[in-house]
Protein backbone atom coordinates (compact mmCIF):
# COMPACT_ATOMS: atom_id res chain seq x y z
CA UNK A 1 0.00 0.00 0.00
CA UNK A 2 0.90 3.13 -0.79
CA UNK A 3 0.94 6.16 1.41
CA UNK A 4 0.33 9.19 -0.88
CA UNK A 5 1.13 13.07 0.48
CA UNK A 6 -2.99 13.53 0.06
CA UNK A 7 -3.00 10.46 3.08
CA UNK A 8 -0.11 11.95 5.44
CA UNK A 9 -1.93 15.76 4.93
CA UNK A 10 -5.46 14.24 5.70
CA UNK A 11 -3.92 12.03 8.56
CA UNK A 12 -2.43 15.04 10.21
CA UNK A 13 -5.97 16.81 10.07
CA UNK A 14 -7.20 13.64 12.05
CA UNK A 15 -4.49 14.07 14.44
CA UNK A 16 -4.67 17.43 14.93
CA UNK A 17 -8.63 17.72 15.52
CA UNK A 18 -7.99 14.52 17.85
CA UNK A 19 -5.56 16.39 19.76
CA UNK A 20 -8.04 20.07 19.99
CA UNK A 21 -10.63 18.03 21.31
CA UNK A 22 -9.96 15.32 23.55
CA UNK A 23 -7.44 15.31 26.57
CA UNK A 24 -4.53 13.30 26.37
CA UNK A 25 -3.64 10.85 29.34
CA UNK A 26 -0.96 12.03 31.57
CA UNK A 27 -0.66 9.13 34.03
CA UNK A 28 -1.79 5.90 34.42
CA UNK A 29 -1.45 3.22 37.43
CA UNK A 30 -3.72 0.37 39.26
CA UNK A 31 -4.90 1.71 42.79
CA UNK A 32 -5.22 -1.65 45.14
CA UNK A 33 -7.06 0.20 47.68
CA UNK A 34 -10.02 0.67 45.53
CA UNK A 35 -9.40 -2.00 42.89
CA UNK A 36 -9.55 0.37 40.28
CA UNK A 37 -7.56 1.35 36.61
CA UNK A 38 -6.80 5.07 37.31
CA UNK A 39 -6.06 7.57 34.47
CA UNK A 40 -5.50 10.86 34.85
CA UNK A 41 -5.61 13.34 32.66
CA UNK A 42 -4.06 16.52 31.02
CA UNK A 43 -6.63 18.59 32.13
CA UNK A 44 -6.53 17.49 35.98
CA UNK A 45 -9.59 15.28 35.83
CA UNK A 46 -9.43 11.35 36.46
CA UNK A 47 -10.52 8.03 35.13
CA UNK A 48 -11.76 5.24 37.03
CA UNK A 49 -12.32 1.67 36.15
CA UNK A 50 -12.73 -1.48 37.39
CA UNK A 51 -10.83 -3.75 35.87
CA UNK A 52 -14.11 -6.42 35.34
CA UNK A 53 -15.34 -3.48 33.28
CA UNK A 54 -12.44 -3.43 30.58
CA UNK A 55 -12.31 -5.79 27.79
CA UNK A 56 -8.98 -7.28 28.50
CA UNK A 57 -8.57 -6.73 31.75
CA UNK A 58 -11.57 -8.04 32.98
CA UNK A 59 -9.02 -10.73 34.24
CA UNK A 60 -5.66 -9.06 34.88
CA UNK A 61 -4.19 -9.31 38.04
CA UNK A 62 -2.32 -6.50 39.57
CA UNK A 63 1.07 -7.87 38.59
CA UNK A 64 -0.39 -7.96 35.02
CA UNK A 65 -0.63 -4.12 35.02
CA UNK A 66 3.32 -2.89 36.17
CA UNK A 67 5.18 -1.72 33.07
CA UNK A 68 2.36 -0.24 31.80
CA UNK A 69 2.62 2.99 29.57
CA UNK A 70 1.15 5.77 27.76
CA UNK A 71 1.64 6.18 24.22
CA UNK A 72 3.62 10.11 22.89
CA UNK A 73 0.68 10.82 21.50
CA UNK A 74 -1.35 10.39 24.78
CA UNK A 75 -4.01 8.57 23.47
CA UNK A 76 -2.84 5.13 23.87
CA UNK A 77 -2.49 3.08 27.35
CA UNK A 78 -0.62 -0.32 26.81
CA UNK A 79 -0.19 -2.84 28.90
CA UNK A 80 3.78 -5.09 27.59
CA UNK A 81 2.36 -8.44 30.00
CA UNK A 82 -1.09 -8.48 28.35
CA UNK A 83 0.28 -6.90 24.84
CA UNK A 84 -3.20 -5.14 25.37
CA UNK A 85 -4.00 -1.25 24.88
CA UNK A 86 -6.74 1.40 25.66
CA UNK A 87 -7.91 4.17 23.51
CA UNK A 88 -8.38 6.71 25.38
CA UNK A 89 -10.83 9.08 23.13
CA UNK A 90 -13.23 5.59 23.48
CA UNK A 91 -12.48 5.39 27.20
CA UNK A 92 -14.06 8.92 27.09
CA UNK A 93 -16.91 8.34 25.35
CA UNK A 94 -17.59 5.00 27.23
CA UNK A 95 -16.13 2.88 24.94
CA UNK A 96 -14.32 0.13 27.79
CA UNK A 97 -14.47 -3.05 24.63
CA UNK A 98 -15.73 -3.57 21.09
CA UNK A 99 -19.51 -3.24 20.83
CA UNK A 100 -19.79 -6.87 20.42
CA UNK A 101 -18.00 -7.50 23.98
CA UNK A 102 -20.16 -4.16 25.59
CA UNK A 103 -23.40 -5.86 23.84
CA UNK A 104 -22.79 -9.11 25.76
CA UNK A 105 -21.83 -7.57 28.59
CA UNK A 106 -24.88 -5.00 28.67
CA UNK A 107 -27.41 -7.92 27.71
CA UNK A 108 -25.97 -9.83 30.74
CA UNK A 109 -26.65 -7.19 33.13
CA UNK A 110 -30.54 -6.75 31.47
CA UNK A 111 -30.93 -10.54 32.16
CA UNK A 112 -30.52 -10.06 35.63
CA UNK A 113 -32.73 -7.16 36.12
CA UNK A 114 -35.85 -7.96 37.76
CA UNK A 115 -38.97 -5.98 37.30
CA UNK A 116 -42.64 -6.61 38.08
CA UNK A 117 -43.45 -7.67 34.51
CA UNK A 118 -41.00 -10.50 34.85
CA UNK A 119 -42.30 -11.37 38.22
CA UNK A 120 -45.63 -11.29 36.31
CA UNK A 121 -44.85 -13.66 33.91
CA UNK A 122 -43.18 -15.67 36.33
CA UNK A 123 -46.17 -15.99 38.10
CA UNK A 124 -48.41 -17.03 35.05
CA UNK A 125 -45.67 -19.47 33.86
CA UNK A 126 -46.27 -21.12 37.87
CA UNK A 127 -49.70 -21.16 37.33
CA UNK A 128 -49.52 -23.65 34.12
CA UNK A 129 -47.20 -26.03 36.65
CA UNK A 130 -43.59 -24.81 35.79
CA UNK A 131 -41.10 -26.44 34.04
CA UNK A 132 -41.93 -29.96 33.20
CA UNK A 133 -40.15 -32.82 35.28
CA UNK A 134 -36.80 -34.48 33.76
CA UNK A 135 -37.20 -37.85 32.95
CA UNK A 136 -34.96 -40.04 34.93
CA UNK A 137 -32.12 -41.88 33.01
CA UNK A 138 -33.70 -45.60 32.97
CA UNK A 139 -36.88 -43.84 31.36
CA UNK A 140 -35.04 -42.26 28.54
CA UNK A 141 -33.03 -45.49 28.05
CA UNK A 142 -34.45 -48.37 25.71
CA UNK A 143 -34.50 -51.87 27.86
Amino acid sequence: MNITDDDFELANKRAAHRQAHYPRASSVRYDRRIARLVVDLETGLGLTMSLKDLQGLENAKPKDLEGVEISPSGFGIYFPKLDMDLYVPGLLEGYLGTKRWMAAKNGKKGGKVSTEAKAAAARSNGQLGGRPKKKKNEELMPA
